[in-house]
């Protein structure tokens, strides 16, 4: 009876640990993390420009989100690539409130874009950064 509850308990731990195993996988190495430096500026036309600086070695990832959380706009920066120059056509978006969302799987730098058309008077309009 002892032989038999001493075998039970040996196959439940192995049984458990497989399954663990199984459910993880082999441990994995971390990616890589990039960093990163941007900076930004506005067009006249409504474009918005935007430089990105990286290490080689990790992604970082560039978004132009909507007020509502919508990704509009998402490109990868590869893992080989040190540089990026993005322009955002912003002219067809309507008035409010942006914001670009630039992330390298740990660190993130979010910037608000703000959208706004001036009186019809002047037929201008207004794209800003804060």
């Amino acid at each position: 009876m002892k032989t038999l509850l001493t075998s039970l308990l040996i196959a439940a731990s192995l049984t458990s640990f497989s399954a663990t195993h199984a459910e993880n996988g082999p441990a994995r190495k971390p990616a890589q993390v990039a960093s990163y430096q941007s900076g930004m500026y506005t067009t006249a036309d409504g474009k918005l420009n935007i430089a990105l600086d990286k290490q080689a070695g990790g992604t970082v990832d560039v978004r132009l989100i909507n007020q509502e959380g919508k990704v509009l706009y998402d490109q990868q920066v590869g893992k080989h690539q040190t540089t990026a120059r993005l322009r955002l056509d912003l002219s067809e978006l309507p008035d409010g409130a942006y914001k670009v969302v630039i992330s390298n799987g740990k660190d993130v730098t979010t910037k608000a874009v703000t959208i706004l058309t001036k009186p019809v008077a002047t037929l201008a309009r207004l794209v800003a950064l804060n």
